[in-house]
């Protein structure tokens, strides 16, 4: 039974009645209450399971507290909540096992709720459970006085008690320090000298003040190593005190002065080796304090060390880092040198933590120190690189130190940009020349480290400090030239002979080295330098004589099966960058950048450019690989396990290279708040890990044979052995075969793929839309997308534990997976520009949805550090942007999946609303695409809600307006989000772009929210918004006045957009909503648009825009319509009391403007007769019409002649005014004496419109209820001819209105019945009737169907009758 209502999830179900109950304060489901929680207690005890589920759910806690909050007085509710409470709470106590000294690795879970009998005495339990023992069997019991026996025990309290009777160890010292004995308590508890030493010593405060008077006081060297060392000990006794936060050495070292005790030691350079010695022991220490501090770095220590190492005359801590030439041409023995060179090897270990330190630093002060810092640590470690044993020594640490430390420094952006004497590149180029010298001297003539694995750090770290070093000359230089310096001769020069290549030939060996991160190193710095075009043609030439060129080199590291995931995903990024160049469908001459080239050695047919890719992308089962690739990504911990049955090592295959594959490389920043440009991705993360696919290895995938891509018909050099160390045999075939067995590919690696396919998308979008198709790319793509597994993540981040994977293994696994998220959400935005039905398929689109809403849910604040939560922030962006696209280009499809996703965690989503609208300054793309999604899902639910308002099927789904409007849950959420938006729009300024976000969104939610309407109202934005045009109205007439000022026509003054703004929040806060109306005319709304007048007629967008909040704003509101009859001369309107003829009137400049025919704008002139026929229902308005003869311009209508037989829209618009104006009695007088007037309706209602075909018939038919008007209807004979001619149309609606008209005419008015008894007239009436008898058999189905029979019927009465 209960796996039966576990598979139907029943828990779920009993947890929704509950919230619905909650949400209902009880009054809906009050009966299932009481028999839901019983069925939940049954069920939570018989399923440990479940138990230890629902107990880490804090949301079904306070679920259960308010449920019995509401029914308090209901004690078998009560009682239930209670013994769920008993099961939730306890559980973790029930499960204890008992204590065993080798536990299982799968402990089971106990079947019988129980709690230890300690709990039933420290608790009073609400309900009966069964317990067990209560004392633990295992326990070990022994007599106090056996206790107090033993030496250790009687110490301990001892001191226990002195610590606690002078409350802390400060007082007890301060009391052993006196020498004064106690006298209050028994000999044997007062501390012997023993004791007193040992909690000096233990007492950081006083152990480390100890060391400072040791130091101070100390007569040789010795002495002060000794207290160094001692401190050393106590921040070893922080480290190993597992303690999150800083330690008991770290808070006391923060109160003592303990600087100015080391400051003489490093001011001075040592003199001989002792001094060498000691200062070795104290930069040692002060490099284990920064990286104790590292996490919560202090800025007065930061700035010390930094006022230190940036005095001018001696500056020991940087000179050391140099040998003068005197030191060099010393003959010292083995003993200083290797002094010196741990010195060297301290100096550079203290300035690469000391950079790492301020990774959490943002005093501005501090900062500026460490710029200059970076800069003149640049120029020493260059003068380090100049000096150091000549690099065709094996004997090399001193030249690996120097590259670590630049590998450490030019890491920081901006680190080259601080010397007053040398300009950045100039500093670039020196760097460059000598790492390329350590490169080619080393690396390139000596064959790579094939032969020998001296060097290896060398070779790492030199790559990376070109990687470093690429971005930043990409900053510094203007154009692309600087990558012509990275240029390099190679081949042995002789006297016959000149350099064999110029270029980057040099890079190539690296790309196969042993060491898989000098493979990924290189390939990044090759993914760098192809950022731009001359980069892309220098490496594409210097690849020349490789098998297949630079494009089957990239593409066969790609699809390298035995290569890690880390090392391909450079190489695609690589071939991104070589996408982005457009290339020609054939052979251009002149043309710099051709493309890949494929010969076909059979048929002789050579392609190039895009047929060339394409053949290349076939031929190589390029979307297959893809294909199998995707199947197999782990998105698991990266670690490499030979037990694994997750990793096979091969047979035969040599691992080499995994040895320090597998550390992380930390950058200044992982993740920028901002967008990366695709190409230079990979190179500005260095934080990378070794993937999982390094892991198994495969034997290598064939190479492509391709043609260089510099000349088509350039022969292929025989006998030429290539850099690559597995180079294809001579008739290896131009397809590349699928492998048999698949390694697993990482995330990271996918998210390249994602780029590299977005570009391909871009290059050919049918072909890749028909390759995406056949692989099933995006839906394998869009299955790997788990919120459940960055949830996972982000929990054991809160609550990691000692034996939880390090957190910086986690962080990488969350931010290679948010990056997976956001190349995967641009591919998918191109994908529906391209072919939105690659996406909207039901099965793919709803759990990916479910799933971004949940990414977009997850909580991470007070536990992530700085550099993971931006990259949430920057995948909440692309995810923002990709709900949006999908609102925009698959709206009919994907609205509803979204609006329930939403639904779902509603309360969560107004927390990240929220959240995204505070970041406006921190991060502003985040703002905008999370504003942008919440404007375009409110427009697209009201359009939705114009089409199916019809329909009952729209009232099945959640919509946002019921969220935001109608939720009980979450009161305060969406005022708060109202508050956010509405504060972001008044506190920025007027040219600030992130102001009209705010705008849009702030219309949107105006627009479908009565509460944001509400909220509006109580924030005075009407009031701030009439007070802002104002004061544009004043600017505007002030700048009038100056002479040569051209108004409204300079763009940059902002008043147009200003003006627009607040006259659409206007709008859209009026919008039916009777209160903001009163609140409006309060304001004075019409007298200030009185005033704006003349700035109005200037610009066509602002009279749109001001007609639109006259239209909402007059719309079922009388008081508004006779605002604008009277007078607004003046700060204030005249009042009601005081009214009048209007001399002046907003009024009478609206006819003036509708009176100008025909109008430029047909916008404006439809706004306008929309806004008249507002007014046409106020009696008011109503008089001014007619008293300025508007409607005589009615009479001047021209017809359309000839076979032309459609109305003009400007006559449309006239005929709806005056249907508006015929519903009131005065308003038909007013039509009646205009003279011709309903023989020009005649005419009218002889032409068709396809908007509005029967106006002029419903004209009649209202004229005709008064019986005032009937007389002069029925001496129109045309009108009446025409009335009757309807009866016999074939349209319902025509036949409808002339059956009422005539019915209204003929009732009470014998003339009438006497006049239309003529008996072509009254065949006419009984056809219609006869008819509409046997159309209409039963006509209660339709209320229009039965008003038109009773309309004939009672006509037919009437004329038959007497």
């Amino acid at each position: 039974m209960h796996a039966a209502v576990k598979k139907l999830c029943l828990i779920d179900k009993i947890i929704e009645y509950l919230n619905e109950c909650v949400g209902q304060d009880g009054k809906v489901v009050e009966c299932l209450v009481q028999p839901c929680l019983t069925l939940l207690r049954k069920v939570l005890c018989a399923d440990p399971v479940m138990r230890v589920s629902l107990s880490q759910q804090s949301s079904l806690l306070t679920l259960l507290f308010r449920v019995s909050l509401i029914f308090h007085e209901d004690c078998t509710v009560v009682t239930e909540v209670a013994a769920l409470f008993c099961l939730l709470l306890f559980d973790e106590v029930s499960r204890m096992e008992m204590w065993s000294v080798n536990p299982s690795s799968n402990p089971s879970l106990p079947s019988v709720f129980s709690l230890p009998v300690s709990i039933f005495r420290r608790y009073h339990l609400p309900v009966h459970v069964i317990g067990h023992h209560a004392v633990s069997p295992y326990a070990i019991v022994l007599p106090l006085s056996d206790f107090l026996a033993l030496k250790p025990v009687s110490d301990m309290l001892r001191i226990a008690w002195n610590l606690s009777w002078y409350h802390g160890s400060d007082n007890l010292l301060k009391q052993v320090n006196s020498g004064t004995d106690n006298q209050e308590f028994l000999d044997t508890l007062k501390l012997s000298t023993k004791d007193s030493l040992i909690v000096k010593i233990t007492y950081a405060a006083s152990g480390l003040q100890d060391c400072f008077c040791s130091i101070v006081q100390a007569t040789a060297h010795r002495d002060v190593r000794a207290a160094v060392t001692r401190m050393s000990f106590y921040l070893l006794n922080d480290k190993l005190s597992l303690k999150g936060g800083i330690g008991p050495c770290g808070v006391a070292l923060k109160s003592l002065a303990w600087h100015t005790v080391l400051n003489r030691f490093l001011q001075v350079l040592p003199a001989c080796t002792e001094d060498e010695k000691l200062l070795i022991d104290i930069i040692h220490f002060l490099n284990k304090l920064m990286k104790e501090q590292r996490k919560n770095p202090s800025v007065e220590f930061l700035n010390w060390i930094l006022e230190l190492l940036l005095r001018h005359s001696p500056n020991p801590l940087l000179d050391l880092l140099v040998l003068t030439e005197t030191q060099a041409r010393e003959e010292i023995d083995d003993i200083r040198t290797a002094i010196r060179q741990q010195l060297q090897k301290e100096l550079i270990a203290l300035f690469n933590t000391l950079l790492l330190s301020f990774m959490a630093v943002t005093d501005r002060e501090c900062l500026e120190l460490l710029y200059v810092f970076q800069t003149q640590l640049a120029l020493k470690l260059l003068q380090c690189l100049r000096v150091t044993d000549a690099p065709h020594f094996y004997g090399l640490p001193s030249l690996e130190r120097t590259l670590r430390g630049m590998a450490h420094l030019t890491a920081f952006q901006g680190w080259s940009s601080h010397s007053p004497l040398t300009r950045p590149l100039d500093i670039c180029m020196k760097y460059l020349s000598g790492l390329l010298e350590v490169i080619t001297s080393f690396y390139v003539e000596r064959g790579g480290n094939a032969m020998s694995f001296m060097g290896k750090g060398v070779t790492k770290s030199t790559v990376l400090c070109l990687l470093h070093l690429s971005h930043e000359m990409m900053a510094h230089a203007r154009s692309s030239e600087w990558i012509s310096l990275w240029f390099l001769p190679l081949g042995s020069l002789s006297e016959e002979q000149t350099p064999t290549q110029q270029g980057l030939a040099w890079l190539i060996p690296l790309w196969v080295d042993r060491d898989p991160e000098v493979r990924f190193t290189s390939l990044g710095l090759g993914s760098a330098l192809t950022t731009f075009e001359a980069g892309c043609v220098a490496l594409t030439n210097s690849c020349q004589n490789i098998s297949g060129g630079l494009w089957g080199t990239v593409v066969n590291i790609l699809l390298d099966q035995s290569e890690c995931s880390m090392v391909r995903r450079e190489a695609a990024f690589i071939l991104q960058n070589l996408l982005v160049i457009p290339m020609p469908m054939e052979t251009i001459k002149d043309y710099t950048w051709q493309g890949p080239c494929v010969h076909d050695e059979d048929s002789g047919l050579s392609l190039i450019g895009k047929p060339a890719l394409q053949a290349l992308l076939y031929h190589c089962h390029f979307y297959e690989h893809l294909n199998q690739m995707v199947k197999h990504c782990y998105l698991g911990l990266y670690r490499f396990d030979l037990n694994s049955s997750a990793f096979v090592i091969s047979e035969g295959r040599d691992s080499n290279g995994l040895d320090d594959s597998f550390k992380f490389w930390r950058a200044p920043s992982r993740m920028s708040s901002q967008d990366h440009d695709p190409s230079s991705l990979s190179t500005t993360e260095t934080m990378v890990a070794a993937s999982v696919g390094s892991a198994e290895i495969q034997p290598p995938v064939q190479s492509v044979v391709l043609l260089p891509e510099a000349s088509r018909d350039q022969p292929m050099a025989q006998g030429e052995h290539e850099p690559t160390s597995s180079r294809p045999p001579p008739h290896s075939p131009l397809s590349a075969p699928l492998p048999q067995q698949c390694v697993f590919v990482t995330a990271s690696l996918l998210s390249a793929i994602c780029s590299l396919l977005d570009n391909l998308l871009v290059i050919a979008p049918r072909d890749t839309v028909n390759a995406f198709g056949k692989a099933h790319l995006i839906e394998l793509l869009c299955g790997i997308v788990d919120a459940t597994f960055i949830e996972a993540c982000v929990q054991e981040l809160r609550t990691s534990l000692p034996s939880s994977p390090p957190v910086e293994h986690v962080q990488a696994q969350v931010s290679f997976f948010l990056e997976y998220l956001s190349s995967l959400s641009r591919l998918l935005q191109s994908c529906l520009l391209v072919e939105p039905n690659l996406v909207t398929q039901d099965d793919l689109l709803k759990p990916l949805i479910n799933n971004i809403i949940r990414v977009l849910t997850v909580c991470i604040n007070n536990a992530l550090d700085v550099e993971l939560i931006s990259a949430f922030y920057h995948t909440w962006t692309h995810l923002f942007d990709l709900l949006a696209a999908l609102l925009r280009k698959a709206g009919a499809v994907s609205h509803s999946s979204i609006t329930s996703a939403l639904a779902r965690h509603w309360a969560a989503m107004m927390d990240v609303f929220c959240e995204c609208v505070g970041l406006s300054s921190r991060c502003p793309a985040l703002y905008t695409a999370s504003l942008h999604f919440l404007s375009v899902l409110l427009t697209e639910e009201a359009r939705r809600h114009c089409q199916d308002k019809d329909k009952a099927s729209s009232l099945s789904h959640p919509t946002i307006t019921s969220l935001l409007d109608e939720t009980q849950d979450n009161q305060k959420s969406p005022d708060r989000l109202n508050e956010v938006i509405l504060q972001c729009y008044e506190g920025k300024s007027s040219r600030d772009t992130l102001k009209r976000v705010a705008a849009n969104a702030l219309l949107s939610l105006l627009a479908v929210s009565r509460r944001t309407q509400k909220h509006a109202l109580k924030a005075d934005l009407i009031d701030n918004c009439m007070e802002q045009m104002k004061h544009i109205n004043a600017q505007l007439n002030l700048d009038s006045l100056r002479p040569g000022k051209a108004v409204l026509k300079k763009k940059e003054d902002g008043f147009i957009k200003e003006l627009s703004i607040a006259m659409q929040l206007l709008r859209n806060c009026l919008y039916q909503n009777e209160e903001c109306k009163e609140a409006a005319l309060e304001a004075h709304l019409v007298p200030v648009l009185h005033s704006l007048w003349p700035w109005l007629l200037m610009d066509d967008s602002l009279m749109q825009n001001a007609l639109q909040l006259l239209c909402v704003y007059t719309a079922n509101f009388p008081n508004g319509c006779s605002s604008l009859c009277w007078s607004s001369y003046g700060q204030y309107p005249v009042h009601a009391a005081h009214r009048g003829a209007s001399s002046s009137s907003l009024m009478l400049c609206i006819l003036k403007l509708a009176s100008q025919m025909p109008l430029e704008n047909t916008n404006i002139q439809q706004t306008v007769f929309l806004f008249l026929s507002n007014l046409a229902l106020s009696h008011d308005c109503k008089g001014v019409i007619q008293k300025s003869n508007f409607l005589q311009n009615f009479l001047s209508l021209t017809l359309p002649k000839g076979g032309n037989k459609h109305l003009s829209n400007l006559t449309i618009l006239w005929l709806k005014l005056l249907l508006n104006i015929s519903f009131g009695e005065d308003g038909q007088q007013m039509i009646l004496r205009l003279d011709g007037c309903l023989d020009l309706l005649t005419e009218i209602s002889k032409y068709k419109h396809k908007s509005s075909p029967y106006i002029p018939l419903l004209i009649f038919h209202n004229i005709c209820f008064s019986p005032a008007n009937k007389p002069k209807i029925l001496a129109n004979e045309k009108v009446i001819t025409i009335l009757a001619a309807c009866l016999e149309s074939k349209n319902q609606n025509a036949q409808r209105i002339a059956a009422a008209a005539l019915w209204a005419l003929t009732y009470n008015y014998q003339k009438a019945k006497t006049t239309l008894k003529n008996p072509s007239i009254k065949r006419k009436v009984d056809e219609a009737y006869s008819l509409a008898k046997k159309a209409f058999s039963n006509p209660e189905e339709s209320p229009l169907n039965a008003y038109h029979l009773k309309c004939l019927e009672n006509l037919v009465h009437l004329l038959s009758s007497s």
